[in-house]
């Protein structure tokens, strides 16, 4: 290390490196030399500290050592040694936990803006310098004992899509940490006439796994300007393997967002609710001066022929994960995540602009790890992407991924209308012919030799090979709430109508077999106030307003209702492909029908035989069964035990599901 006042042994230095530095010529970025097995993260140890980069086109890399994570200039700066072609390395033999870093490369004899690396694990105030940090010391207390939920297959999960912010950031919330990782998890907190809030309301509902919207470090937030509105959803990523800095309670100090992120996660896990990050590899938030193109430009990115950025992710550019060094990146965060920070499985943003091999890797690689994780994805892009269509993680190439998952935008649109036309309706909303996509849905898109797949909505034939694979959901995030869309696309039916096809619609999916998904406050109606894209919209329209609860008690009784069925009963959750088609059988109905009977026996349910129907038609309609049935939903009326005994005809209330046993 040497220190700024020596300038003239600086400059020696880094002319000498910037001479004896490759100069390989590449015709392209296949032709980089690359180190798969390469340890490139910070190495640390009270006794010495290793810093890895890997930069082929380098002339130069030099280490800025600092006090403080921003202002102030380098204390010290370090020259780097190449110890392969293009692989460069320094160790630095003293203690330097809590010290800030930067790296700089040359390259055509200028040196690029300073960057943490894409490795870095820590970061000071809006992500700028990374941190040497001994990451034991950020852990809670019983973390070495902290366990993820077990979990059979992954469509056990019932996951609560959730935004850390809106949670509890409106006052009536009752928190003491609003819009924070603790505020999540802090016990006891009330809304208004005593409602639970927060982590206790998830308790309350049932969920079994949470859904972060993107929490590692992003662009959008100012960190040192806290105290003024800002609100993003974080599709923007700036530091890949750190937790964004606002939700935590001083994003001045690197540990402290590291400490909180653990601690929220270990409270998750003790009221045994796994935690789910929402991850977006497909793109970065910046593009010329991202953190990847400060070590190597280009070289992490697609680009089309004329050499430009590609952009499938329609953000301005987008990753190369077929590429070897970020596959690496990719499957190695992966596990970064899971082991550092205990988390229960990934939602992949844009995972159609992947590559199959490389979500196979990394599927692979997490369940070797942690067998009770899983992941999933959107199984599209957002534009046409120099990839070809066969090599794209995309929804129909989802049987390609035996361990992974896909949204099913079929039953999405199937049950509410076309995210993309305002007035589309959908079964629930009384658009007529759909009742193949619901089917198609309650087997979690697998082949089913009693569905006509000419009549599915979206897919001309299966795409996945077990029911798990296919993630049901009828809202999240993006585009109108639930509540919403149901306001704007049906102009003729009264509140109370609106209210029964919002159940129904998350009563399809609650019972079928893919894996279920809720947005977080569909169950007391959330609303947006009619906006489709929030992305970067105030609280007043984000928030989660806790009067909604108690507006809506009955609707959240429902939905609680709801998850506790699914919970109960294995047969809505069934494992394989062939064990769904071996035991699901539908009856053939009238129009706003869907039924279908259910042998329980082989997954070992209370009920050996369930008997379900759902009704999108307004008025009441008869089904004829075979013998006596015992009633446990009716309406809005649950009783597992049975609410009452019918033979031969049951009458199905308008817009609703009936659920019967025996």
């Amino acid at each position: 290390m040497i220190s700024n006042s020596s300038a003239a042994l600086l400059f020696v230095l880094l002319f000498l490196a910037a001479c004896t530095g490759k100069k390989t010529e590449y015709k392209t970025y296949n032709d980089y030399p690359v180190y798969p097995d390469a340890n490139l993260w910070v190495q640390y140890t009270p006794e010495a500290t290793t810093f890895s980069i890997w930069s082929p086109p380098a002339e130069a890399v030099k280490i800025n050592f600092y006090d403080e994570g921003n202002g102030g200039e380098a204390f010290e700066t370090s020259i780097m040694y190449q110890v392969k072609e293009g692989l460069w390395e320094k160790i630095i033999e003293k203690d330097l936990n809590g010290v800030y870093y930067t790296y700089q490369v040359m390259i055509s004899g200028l040196w690029l803006e300073e960057t943490p690396g894409i490795y870095a694990t820590a970061v000071g105030v809006n992500g700028k310098r990374a941190m040497v940090i001994d990451m034991a010391e950020t852990n809670p207390e019983g973390w070495g004992q902290d366990a993820s939920p077990e979990i059979n297959t992954p469509n056990d999960a019932i996951i609560y899509e959730l935004h850390v912010r809106d949670i509890t950031i409106d006052p009536n919330a009752g928190s003491s940490f609003p819009g924070k990782f603790l505020g999540l998890v802090e016990k006891g907190t009330k809304g208004p006439q005593g409602v639970s809030t927060a982590i206790d309301h998830m308790k309350e509902l049932g969920i079994t796994h949470v859904h972060l919207l993107p929490s590692f470090d992003h662009y959008a937030i100012d960190e040192t300007k806290l105290d003024q509105p800002q609100f993003n959803w974080g599709y923007d990523p700036q530091n890949y393997n750190v937790p964004e800095g606002s939700y935590s309670t001083d994003p001045y100090h690197a540990a402290v967002r590291i400490k909180e992120f653990k601690q929220m996660v270990k409270a998750f896990h003790d009221e045994r609710i796994g935690v789910i990050l929402d991850v977006v590899y497909n793109h970065t938030g910046r593009t010329e001066n991202s953190n990847f193109n400060l070590e190597v430009p280009g070289y992490y990115y697609r680009h089309n022929e004329d050499g430009s950025f590609s952009n499938a992710s329609a953000c301005g550019n987008e990753t190369a994960s077929e590429r070897t060094m970020m596959r690496k990146f990719m499957v190695e965060s992966i596990l970064f995540w899971a082991r550092e920070y205990h988390l229960d499985g990934f939602r992949f943003d844009l995972m159609g602009i992947h590559d199959i091999e490389t979500m196979n890797e990394i599927a692979a690689a997490l369940k070797e790890y942690n067998s009770n994780a899983f992941i999933y994805g959107e199984g599209w892009t957002a534009g046409g992407s120099p990839l070809p269509m066969n090599e794209q993680a995309l929804k129909k190439n989802t049987w390609r991924m035996p361990m992974v998952s896909a949204f099913s935008d079929d039953i999405r649109d199937g049950l509410k209308g076309s995210v993309f036309d305002d007035k589309s309706t959908g079964f629930v909303s009384g658009a007529p012919n759909l009742e193949e996509t619901v089917k198609f849905g309650v087997v979690g898109s697998i082949q089913h030799d009693q569905i006509n797949y000419k009549g599915v909505n979206y897919s001309d034939s299966a795409w996945t090979e077990e029911p798990w694979q296919a993630v049901s959901y009828v809202s999240c995030h993006d585009n109108h709430t639930l509540f919403d869309k149901l306001m704007i696309s049906v102009d003729d039916a009264t509140t109370e109508q609106i209210i029964a096809m919002d159940k129904l619609a998350n009563a399809v999916v609650l019972t079928s077999q893919g894996i279920s998904f809720l947005h977080a406050g569909v169950e007391m109606l959330r609303t947006k106030g009619g906006e489709h894209n929030s992305y970067n919209l105030p609280d007043s329209v984000n928030q989660i307003d806790w009067q909604w609860k108690v507006n809506h008690y009955d609707v959240f009784k429902y939905y609680q209702s709801l998850i506790a069925l699914r919970k109960n009963h294995p047969a809505f959750r069934m494992s394989s492909g062939n064990m769904v088609r071996q035991n699901l059988w539908f009856t053939e109905t009238e129009p706003g029908l869907v039924a279908y009977t259910i042998n329980g026996k082989p997954m070992g349910d209370a009920w050996t035989e369930i008997l379900v129907c759902y009704n999108a038609n307004r008025e009441p309609k008869q089904i004829e069964v075979d013998g006596a049935w015992n009633i446990a939903v009716l309406g809005d009326q649950f009783n597992e035990a049975g609410i009452k005994s019918v033979k031969d005809k049951i009458e199905v209330p308008g817009i609703s599901m009936m659920l019967a046993f025996r």
